[in-house]
């Protein structure tokens, strides 16, 4: 069983041991039915964001030169885009398919194993799919929402994908421990110290938990269905037909008067 796997058991099991938490008064989401499980969970998490991982991303971004950053991002980024590239050939993106294998080529040799980034200067955009997105695509429902320990915000059906993302990418295949696990970790701080900015909007938040959800939501239905969920497409098409119904033909042009004769002479 890989890391990866056995991490994921691990979170489900802690995740039915989080369930007494108490849920705010208003309307809960259809889409959320496990809330209070998840907001026990998400309590867990803000507490363990506030005491180690919120501290060390910003240490990390204070001691590691912009240029470095930067570097190790472009890194990480160039060996995950196997896992676009597997999606690409799965959702039948053939184009973008080709488009992400020059870019990989491109940034594993000119830009030194994926430091520099050359394929964007040449044209060659990055393209974000995951198996998450794919199985949206063939019609798998996103099932309900999951707040995972330590992962933060997912759903059920993504939790498949990133599963099944774990196989595609080159990290998994590290045999030694302590690298596998050392750029894991590093991968980790990093991503956090990209979110730094965005924290003080969600500190903010009235209920930052409901915020996050929903704007995780959206974002998956943005990826899978283009920025709206298959009910809004249906809603708008039959607002869409109503308001077409409804309106009113266009008015004939009135005849044209005939010129009035002149009064006769007296």
């Amino acid at each position: 069983m890989s890391r990866t796997t056995r991490f994921s058991l691990l979170s489900l099991c802690l995740l039915l041991l989080c369930g007494c938490a108490t849920l705010p008064s208003g309307q809960r989401s259809p889409r959320d039915p496990w809330e209070r499980m998840n907001r026990a969970t998400y309590t867990f998490n803000d507490k363990f964001d506030k005491a180690i991982a919120r501290p060390v991303a910003r240490g990390y971004r204070k001691v590691t030169p912009r240029f470095v950053q930067t570097g190790i991002r472009n890194v990480f980024d160039n060996v995950d885009t196997t896992i676009v590239m597997v999606n690409d050939l799965l959702q039948g993106q053939f184009t973008p398919l080709v488009s992400d294998t020059a870019r990989l080529l491109v940034n594993t040799t000119i830009g030194i194993g994926g430091l520099f980034d050359p394929a964007t200067k040449m044209g060659l955009e990055k393209n974000d799919r995951d198996f998450g997105q794919t199985l949206g695509k063939w019609g798998v429902k996103s099932g309900p929402y999951l707040v995972v320990p330590f992962l933060g915000p997912s759903d059920v059906r993504d939790i498949f994908g990133k599963v099944a993302d774990s196989y595609s990418t080159p990290r998994t295949y590290i045999h030694s421990i302590y690298w596998r696990y050392g750029l894991w970790l590093v991968e980790k701080v990093d991503a956090r110290s990209r979110l730094l900015d965005t924290t003080e909007l969600l500190d903010r938040a009235y209920d930052p938990y409901a915020f996050l959800r929903n704007a995780y939501l959206q974002h998956r239905d943005f990826k899978v269905n283009g920025g709206q969920s298959k009910n809004e497409e249906e809603q708008e098409q039959k607002l869409m037909e109503q308001m077409g119904d409804d309106e009113p033909a266009p008015e004939s042009a009135p005849p044209k008067s005939q010129p009035e004769s002149p009064p006769p002479k007296p």
